[in-house]
């Protein structure tokens, strides 16, 4: 007759190895194709988000510009129109202001450059 410890050593291993090739039986066989089904299904739903969403963003655009007003369209046309026209025939002075202006802003805000200044 074998000695108690053996025995029980014995069973426990080979306990470990039925529970062991149960489970690696279960990922193998149950488990791991469930979740490659789940992760091609999840891949599948990406490739198509970014159309859908591409979809939805255009109808949504042209949804709200239906819904304005024809005179806000009109307006704001107007007004960037009566902007670039006084741009070009004023020149950027129009835009900026004229010289003198430009140089009392820069002479408050910045220091002193030249010759005569010291660093």
């Amino acid at each position: 007759m074998m000695p108690f410890w053996l025995t029980l050593t014995i069973q426990a291993v080979v306990t470990a190895l039925v529970v062991l090739a149960v489970l690696a039986g279960f990922f193998r066989w149950v488990l791991r194709p469930y979740l490659d089904q789940k992760i091609r299904e999840i891949i599948e739903a990406a490739d198509d988000l970014e159309p859908r969403i591409t979809r939805g963003v255009k109808a949504g655009l042209s949804d709200s510009l239906r819904e304005l007003p024809e005179s806000t369209v009109r307006d704001s046309t107007r007004q960037f129109l009566r902007f670039g026209s006084d741009l070009f025939e004023n020149g950027l002075s129009s835009f900026l202001g004229s010289s003198e202006e430009l140089q009392k802003r820069s002479g408050r805000s910045a220091p002193p450059s030249g010759p005569d200044s010291q660093p």
